[in-house]
């Protein structure tokens, strides 16, 4: 329970930290980067707890938003800001592994079997690399979580995906 009296000064600083290292891309962070980052690293702490896996879903509660300001400006996930989740991801396993004793197999398939369902529309040019090692990262994560949670986020992002695109085909119209 001590973790939780850490969790608010990590947080901040963490997402603080991650903003100004990543920001030569795009110049000032936009203003709801760093609270969007903030309130995303406090629902990782909630869903998971002071916990080493939460490590992953931290890191990426913290990268997602400069994720998206630089996808969309830019159409790129740069390395410098993907690549990392899976140290985070791998701290969170070894972490987890060394509390528990288990080794937590459902993350690493999940991991693999993200990173390779996107690797195949990637080598085919329907989505950049970036993509698809965020996908893998993304895989690690939600293994680290749990079965179910590693089974239903690729399905929930496809279908969540499927709207948006419908949506943005009907307001191109």
């Amino acid at each position: 329970m001590d973790g939780w009296l850490l969790a608010p000064g990590f947080v901040t600083t963490l997402a603080r930290m991650h903003l100004l290292a990543s920001r030569p891309a795009l110049g000032r962070p936009a203003p709801w980067e760093l609270p969007t980052a903030t309130a995303l690293i406090v629902v990782a702490f909630a869903v998971v707890g002071p916990e080493p896996r939460a490590l992953p879903l931290v890191y990426l509660a913290a990268v997602t938003p400069h994720l998206c300001s630089v996808d969309l400006a830019v159409r790129r996930l740069p390395n410098r800001v993907v690549l990392p989740g899976f140290a985070a991801a791998g701290f969170g396993l070894v972490g987890q592994w060394m509390i528990t004793g288990e080794w937590l197999l459902t993350a690493l398939v999940a991991g693999l079997a993200y990173f390779v369902f996107l690797l195949v529309p990637a080598l085919a040019g329907g989505m950049g690399m970036g993509d698809v090692k965020l996908a893998g990262v993304l895989g690690l994560s939600a293994g680290l979580v749990g079965q179910p949670t590693a089974l239903l986020s690729p399905v929930t992002a496809f279908l969540l995906g499927g709207v948006v695109a419908l949506v943005a085909l009907r307001g191109g119209k």
